[in-house]
């Protein structure tokens, strides 16, 4: 993401990118004679990152980085779904567009089968039937049972993997960061996670996740991204539909930023100099000519004329048409005529019959009018050339005199407009700055969600004060602990600025004197996949039946249940469900049912007449206090 000294008076344009697909990599040649190179998946909710894990420099990073998202019409087949980078345009489709994840859970697990129907195809894997090779997956903080469950079920029953190990992204990056700067083991302290749907706050003690004092934040980029699309649309009513998701999300990572203090930040946005010069002018595409914008007077007078000459050919044609069913009508009926006067009365009635009248005096009215109406309609037809000339030549004339205007009422005086002299430069519209959309404040109010999300209406607290809650659950010891590794990682947390943010309210959090460190992990993106990376090549799946820590084999899915967790220091807890199993019912005697049916009635008396004797001494002991 930008900072705010790169562009000073400067218009910026959108990339709008379009993605290309993916090819089909080969096998790498350190898993053709193996099968024990794991497969790497950093399973995120904005972007999908899959490679392998082999000490090759040539796959030293993921092969495949797509979006988390499919695009399948209803009805469509499998086959017919484009995965990630097959969609080179998410807009037009965006209607279409289906995840994995509800927040930061998966739970459409359709969607993810086809995630890792791409993932394998595209790593190069061939296999009939079956992935011969462990999987490494990231998973929620705290992810539900359930949902592990369903995907140890995806991949064991479906794919028939060997091994697979879940881990938390966040932790991931952690412990890789950790390791590359040869801090000493176990490792303490807090990670402050954000990405695209959710944030979290993870404390880390003694090398491991204290799941009771996670805390998860519904604020992250998809909303400051969703912030920002509403507040330009307001501002720009009339490029809606230019201001897109896919050119916000580009907004927030070139030009955003984190204000140390925001109310300071934003009284300095007040100074016009100031807005000058840190306003981004982000130009949108345009076409240069607009209709009716450039259009010379002539221009004009010439496309009303020819309007004219189009309407009075179709009037010209239209009368010829006219006169030419009066003219077959007037013959039809001057030869019904004519049957009169030749004295053949019979076909005469008849032929008035079906001409519906009653008599040769109505024949013959008929007739005097349709022969009037004939030679009008071509007296007519032999005008039009020289009437039609005339109104060109008026219609030229009147446009000369006022363009089309209303003529002024003769009681005004001549002198009451001013005449505009003819040197006076109208000023020129400027099309493209029409097009230029002006992102001020609004760089730094949409990432501010994230410490403030009261800001979109979101009653929660934001990211510091959740900190500054999970912090109060420890002792002042665990406390100094943790503030002296404050870990930030994620996509969401590449705002310039938010290292200087976090530790200005720490300093405003923590007592008087007392020390913290911040840290940004070295690739807040990217970091999770390298960590895992580096986790599967320390800790291989064992052989001969033996299992390395953290890693789940297909003996124990099926022993254990899909929900079984093997720990390790960049996963979450186990927390087993215990679920109490119900005793069969023993089969019972008909003739000792009979006998307990007729011996109740008299218990129950028995009981009713017989106070126990816990009751006696309870009543026993309230008189006698």
């Amino acid at each position: 993401m930008a900072s705010k000294e790169d562009a000073v008076c400067q218009i910026f344009s959108f990339h709008d990118p379009k993605t290309s697909p993916d090819p089909i990599f080969e096998l790498p040649a350190g898993c053709v004679t193996t099968t024990s190179a794991p497969i790497v998946i950093d399973n995120g909710s904005f972007q999908t990152r899959a490679g392998w894990a082999i000490a090759a420099t040539e796959v030293d990073s993921p092969q495949l980085e797509f979006r988390s998202v499919a695009a399948r019409s209803r009805g469509a087949s499998r086959s017919e779904t484009q995965i990630g980078n097959d969609i080179p345009n998410l807009e037009p489709l965006r209607w279409l567009l289906k995840s994995q994840f509800d927040r930061n859970v998966v739970v459409n697990f359709e969607i993810q089968e086809l995630i890792f129907d791409y993932v394998f195809t595209h790593l190069g894997i061939n296999s009939e039937g079956c992935v011969e090779h462990p999987i490494v997956l990231t998973e929620a903080a705290c992810n539900p049972l359930h949902c592990r469950q369903m995907m140890s079920e995806l991949l064991f029953e479906c794919y028939r993997v060997p091994y697979i190990s879940y881990g938390v992204d966040g932790l991931y990056s952690f412990y890789y960061n950790n390791t590359k700067k040869n801090l000493q083991l176990p490792h303490t302290g807090i990670i402050l996670s954000s990405g695209y749907h959710c944030s979290h706050i993870l404390p880390v003690i003694n090398g491991r996740l204290d799941a009771v004092n996670c805390k998860r934040v519904n604020v992250a980029g998809s909303q400051a991204a969703s912030y920002l699309q509403r507040l330009l649309q307001l501002k720009y009513p009339g490029h809606l539909a230019a201001i897109t998701l896919s050119r916000m999300e580009e907004l927030l990572h070139e030009h955003s930023y984190i204000a140390a203090d925001y109310h300071e930040e934003l009284e300095k946005w007040r100074s016009p100099e100031y807005y000058e010069k840190e306003v981004h002018r982000m130009q949108l595409p345009f076409t240069g000519k607009v209709p009716g914008s450039c259009v010379s007077v002539e221009e004009r007078q010439e496309r009303r004329a020819q309007q004219l000459r189009r309407l009075q050919e179709i009037n010209a044609r239209r009368r010829e048409e006219k006169l030419l069913q009066d003219q077959e009508r007037l013959d039809r009926l001057m030869a019904v005529q004519e049957l009169l006067e030749d004295g053949l009365l019979d076909q005469f009635h008849k032929s008035l019959v079906e001409l519906n009248m009653d008599s040769a005096e109505e024949l013959q009215s008929y007739i005097n009018k349709l022969q009037v109406a004939v030679e009008q309609g071509r007296q007519r037809l032999l005008n039009d050339g020289a009437e039609g000339r005339t109104e060109v030549t008026e219609l030229e004339q009147t446009m000369d005199d006022g363009d089309g205007a209303v003529l002024i009422d003769s009681d005004f005086p001549e002198d009451t407009l001013p005449e505009k002299s003819a040197n006076v430069v109208q000023p020129a519209f400027n099309i493209a700055e029409y097009h230029q959309l002006f992102v001020g404040t609004e760089r730094l109010r949409c990432p501010e969600i994230l410490f403030q999300p009261s800001l979109t209406g979101e009653d929660q607290m934001g990211l510091m004060e959740t900190l500054q809650y999970v912090l109060a659950r420890y002792t002042p010891e665990q406390q100094e602990a943790l503030v002296s590794n404050v870990f930030l990682t994620g996509g969401n947390m590449q705002y310039s600025g938010m290292k200087e943010r976090v530790e200005r309210e720490l300093l405003a959090m923590r007592p008087f004197q007392s020390h913290f460190k911040v840290t940004m992990a070295s690739q807040p993106a990217l970091d999770a996949w390298y960590g895992a990376r580096n986790w599967a090549l320390e800790h291989l799946p064992g052989g001969c039946g033996g299992v390395s820590e953290g890693w789940i084999s297909r003996q124990e899915y099926e022993e254990k249940g899909g929900a079984y967790l093997s720990e390790h220091c960049a996963s979450n807890v186990l927390i087993p469900m215990k679920i109490a199993k119900q005793v069969p019912s023993r089969p019972v005697d008909p003739t000792t049912l009979q006998t307990s049916v007729a011996s109740t009635p008299l218990t129950t008396v028995t009981s009713a007449l017989i106070p126990s004797s816990t009751t006696v001494t309870a009543d026993s002991a309230l008189v006698t206090s």
